[in-house]
């Protein structure tokens, strides 16, 4: 497989690009495409500094993990506007880069990806959330 074109997403920011995005833009939404488990015992993005909270939908459904076949229209009805910018957010960046593209392809968007997710790739002691991603950022989450 080759690499992606322009057309699949608007492209990987980093969590403190995509804060800064949706801190400072006001028509810029993040979101969350974890599980609801994950939203409860991992915590969540605080969007509170900016005014925001953020979407909560899941791309797939926790036990399961089976594809959330109403996951365009899930985002839809939280009230996006053509040429939104949304930024979308999972563990590490693999699902919601799949998000990114999909609502990419339902005309929402510029759709971008937040490499590295909320907790990123494990570090060398098997953890998450110490090397990469929006807790390793020190940016503001709460827990649920």
């Amino acid at each position: 497989m080759g690499g992606d074109s322009s057309a699949d997403y608007a492209g990987d920011v980093s969590p403190t690009e995509a804060w800064q995005a949706v801190r400072n833009d006001g028509d810029a939404v993040l979101v969350d495409v974890r599980t609801r488990a994950e939203w409860d015992f991992v915590g969540i993005p605080d969007l509170s500094e900016a005014g925001k909270q953020p979407i909560l939908a899941e791309w797939q459904r926790y036990p399961t993990m089976e594809a959330n076949a109403g996951f365009v229209d899930e985002v839809r009805a939280a009230g996006l506007k053509s040429g939104q910018p949304i930024y979308f957010l999972c563990r590490s960046g693999a699902r919601s880069r799949a998000a990114a593209i999909a609502l990419t392809q339902a005309g929402l968007g510029p759709c971008f990806n937040i490499a590295g997710g909320f907790e990123g790739n494990k570090d060398s002691e098997g953890h998450r959330g110490g090397a990469e991603g929006w807790k390793a950022d020190g940016l503001p989450w709460v827990q649920k």
